[in-house]
């Protein structure tokens, strides 16, 4: 592995809106070099519905109003996809990656994330796999993962969620991906007995480690002169 570093930020639980600026703001700076190393966000949000670029009007059965009144808060944003879910309970992870240090081959990357989190899932113990034609992770016919990214001169951020300890029937309010009649699991959901005692920090270890691996970077936390670019979080 090489000994280039990907920067970890642990955000913990933070609201989207205002991770969604972060990482605008981040893209930016990686772009311009002020940023000097790739980096990975890990984020929890509250209740939230995002429609990406793709995201078709029969995957909405409920208005952005009535998912308001249900306390889910509701953005359209700049990745690719349908729409998703994200809230609490789930590990959303928001890579800030030069792929002109990597290929600049969005098919590559794509398919790297989702090495990345099935390589992460099987050290969880949980066997994993792609669904041909789709985008995402899934385990056994069910969706574990979602991935939807955007990129701006090679730099990529929007990511994936990976369910963990997520309330699943948030599902229910949308047609998740735009996939008719999928069913979506979380890491507890599979694992049942064999769930670690702290499944959140567990699935975060693992997903750090896997894509310190596909991506041949060194993961290690973000120190504190390079927090200054994530203010005001």
């Amino acid at each position: 592995m090489t000994d280039r570093p990907l920067l970890v930020a642990d955000l913990g639980r933070q609201p989207y809106g205002e991770v969604l600026e972060l990482q605008r703001r981040l893209c930016r700076a990686r772009q311009s070099g002020e940023l000097a190393e790739d980096l990975l966000l890990l984020v929890e949000h509250g209740p939230v519905v995002t429609l990406g670029r793709g995201t078709k009007p029969t995957s909405l059965p409920l208005s952005p109003d009535a998912l308001r009144q249900h306390g889910i808060e509701v953005f359209e944003v700049e990745r690719g996809g349908d729409v998703t879910f994200h809230g609490p309970g789930q590990l959303v992870g928001y890579p800030i990656l030069d792929l002109a240090g990597h290929r600049q081959d969005l098919h590559w990357y794509l398919r790297s994330v989702e090495a990345a989190l099935i390589e992460a899932l099987s050290a969880l113990g949980i066997d994993a796999e792609r669904n041909p034609g789709l985008t995402g992770v899934w385990t056994s016919g069910r969706k574990i993962a979602s991935i939807g990214i955007h990129v701006k001169q090679w730099v990529t951020f929007h990511g994936f969620a990976l369910n963990v300890a997520t309330d699943l029937s948030y599902f229910d309010f949308i047609i998740p991906c735009g996939i008719p009649g999928v069913s979506m699991t979380s890491v507890v959901r599979e694992l049942g007995a064999r769930t670690p005692a702290d499944p959140a920090a567990t699935s975060r270890e693992a997903v750090v480690a896997a894509f310190g691996r596909v991506f041949d970077r060194a993961p290690r936390p973000a120190e504190a002169p390079e927090w200054s670019l994530f203010a005001p979080i």
